[in-house]
């Protein structure tokens, strides 16, 4: 992640906190759910599902506007939200609630066979969001990794999904921006309620919290991030208009955003950090355990124990340390396996030297992953990406790359994010599996394409599961084994080296937050078992301590991918078609691993057939 995301990537996820109007509930202040009932009697099954999920995706969009922008409608542009208060909190609960007996009312097996899996996504998706209310996370609304202020600033900055093309849009912005000062104070009295609750952040990522927001700070409002749209008008503004805007901006950043900004950072300095906890994992928190065990199966979408992703864990970290020493035999290396994890990443010869040397170098792979990509897939995203760096504010703490979609309207390509924040965390060898994870065919794939689907209902093709998601980003990294890009031996290595990164994090993840590791334990572990510079190890674990369970999903979901293709390839034999494969994976929208499992199975049933 994507992000930021996360990212969280947080590819991102559009799961973005902060983004709901919290005026009434969904279902009392929108007639949609209302006019799809009085229309039942006289409908199919398939016209009454159809009806019923496109008036619960209009009603999600007011309730969550930054989402909205997000997934390219505009009509909420300049409304913020309010996801701490107690009146989202129910609009929320009162859209999933209605809506699944809404749902359970329609006949699944009346439906297509397209239908009968949206069906299932879509009762799974409303299933567990009443499940993720249970768990008090309104307490913990901000962390380095991933917030609403990392968003904001984003969106702020117009090069993220908030448009800027007309006056309207400039205004539209500064009525978000009121209300996200709001939001800033209702966080710092939710973290007073976490406080009382013993629902706290660990002390280290308060401490990461804070230089970040003294970043945002300044006496100088020209020298923001948020004053960047000014910077960069559309050329049809009149005179007139820019003077008015930049008088404008200039005030909203040094009268309401910075002061905001200032609060909080003070908030976070002088009552929060001492009210931190000394703990790192979840298993620290007030009914930590249960809560660790839902995010874990939330995002791994599967029921597996977290004992159980522990041990894959394990097995992996031990397959892949005895290829790794394969490698090392092979290119004639006189030392030990950690001998060569420290030459690796230590000799120059194996490093940039400037920061733009790293992006151009990028952009020359990128060309030529994408002269074989025809021969592996029928179906490719029209939509392009680019190759940037990570925005200096965030740099120090984000991940070493990451992903953003590219607009759902084709207007701004998707953006593969490279940290060039300390390039001694970015080897040479390490950039084919890296490109192939975060751009083609890994995430710009899955999720330019998912967008850009036709026929399907649009929650679904915005709906989003970190392990169909990352395990297909890792499945592309093994692919481009058959793609023939891993010829060079320590290419190979550094496809080996991000493998073993989601292996550790099985072990990682559920070691934090279900066996009681600290976090210098984990460090330690990773830092046992992989070429990674610590500075990378640190932001890893860090951020496995800020969103627990989210790690667990790229190798869970390669694992399911990697047996579905195997079952297939048994089952065909000689009918098999890789890109017939690929095709069913990736047509669907992200999708939960059973729902996607039963899928691959209908396919496997029709093609013997």
């Amino acid at each position: 992640m994507k992000l930021g995301l996360l990212a969280g990537s947080i590819a991102l996820i559009f799961t973005l906190q902060g983004c709901s109007k919290p005026e009434a509930t969904a279902v009392q202040e929108n007639s949609q759910a209302n006019a799809v009932a009085e229309q039942g009697e006289t409908q199919t099954a398939e016209q009454r599902y159809l009806a019923l999920v496109d008036a619960y995706f209009k009603d999600y969009l007011k309730l969550e506007p930054i989402y909205a922008t997000f997934v390219g409608v505009n009509d909420y542009n300049a409304d913020f939200g309010g996801d701490l208060t107690e009146d989202y909190l129910k609009a929320r609960h009162d859209l999933n609630t209605h809506y699944l007996a809404q749902v359970r009312a329609i006949d699944p097996k009346q439906l297509p066979a397209d239908l009968q899996l949206s069906y299932d996504l879509f009762v799974y998706d409303r299933d567990m969001a009443l499940v993720d209310e249970t768990f008090p996370s309104r307490f913990m609304p901000i962390s380095q990794f991933y917030s609403t202020v990392i968003t904001m600033v984003q969106l702020g900055s117009g090069e993220s999904a908030q448009p800027f093309n007309t006056v309207q849009d400039y205004r539209n912005w500064e009525q978000r921006v009121d209300g996200f000062i709001k939001w800033v104070a209702l966080a710092e009295n939710r973290m007073n309620q976490g406080i009382e609750s013993k629902v706290v952040l660990p002390r280290v990522l308060v401490e990461r919290i804070i230089p970040q927001l003294d970043a945002m700070l300044t006496t100088d409002a020209t020298q923001s991030i948020f004053y960047s749209p000014i910077q960069h008008f559309p050329e049809s503004f009149s005179e007139q208009d820019k003077a008015e805007l930049t008088a404008r901006y200039q005030a909203m950043i040094a009268e309401r955003i910075v002061p905001a900004l200032t609060d909080l950072r003070d908030y976070f300095k002088q009552t929060y950090l001492p009210k931190s906890r000394a703990t790192d994992g979840w298993s620290g928190l007030p009914n930590g355990k249960a809560w660790y065990q839902h995010l874990a199966n939330s995002h791994t979408t599967t029921t597996m124990s977290v004992d159980e992703i522990h041990q894959i864990g394990l097995s992996e970290v031990a397959r892949i340390l005895s290829e790794m020493d394969k490698v090392r035999e092979q290119v004639g290396f006189k030392g030990d396996l950690k001998a060569f994890f420290a030459s690796l990443s230590s000799e120059p010869q194996y490093f940039y030297s400037d920061r733009q040397g790293l992006i151009d170098g990028y952009m020359v792979l990128k060309d030529k992953i994408n002269q074989v990509l025809p021969n592996y897939f029928n179906v490719m995203p029209k939509a392009d990406y680019v190759v940037k760096p990570v925005e200096s504010f965030r740099e120090q703490s984000a991940a070493g790359a990451s992903y953003e979609s590219p607009a759902v309207d084709g207007s701004r390509p998707g953006v593969f994010y490279i940290n060039t924040y300390n390039l001694k965390a970015q080897p040479k060898w390490g950039m084919t599996t890296l490109s192939l994870h975060e751009a083609a065919p890994g995430h710009h794939f899955q999720i330019a394409i998912k967008q850009e689907l036709t026929g399907v209902p649009e929650f679904q093709r915005f709906s989003g599961y970190t392990a169909f998601e990352e395990g297909w980003a890792l499945y592309a990294e093994y692919l481009g084994i058959e793609m023939g890009l891993f010829t060079d031996p320590y290419q190979y290595f550094g496809k080996l080296s991000d493998e073993m990164l989601r292996a550790m994090r099985l072990v990682v993840d559920t070691g934090l937050h279900s066996k009681g590791w600290s976090r210098e334990q984990a460090i330690q572990y990773m830092k046992d078992n992989s070429p990674m510079a610590e500075s990378d190890i640190v932001a890893e674990v860090e951020r496995y301590m800020a969103i627990p369970g989210q790690a667990l999903s790229y190798k869970v979901g390669q694992l399911k991918i990697l047996a579905l293709r195997a079952r297939a390839e048994k089952a065909l034999g000689d009918k098999f078609d890789l890109k017939a494969f690929h095709d069913q994976i990736l047509t669907s929208g992200s999708l939960p691993m059973a729902v996607m499992e039963n899928k691959i199975d209908r396919w496997i049933a029709s093609k013997q057939a």
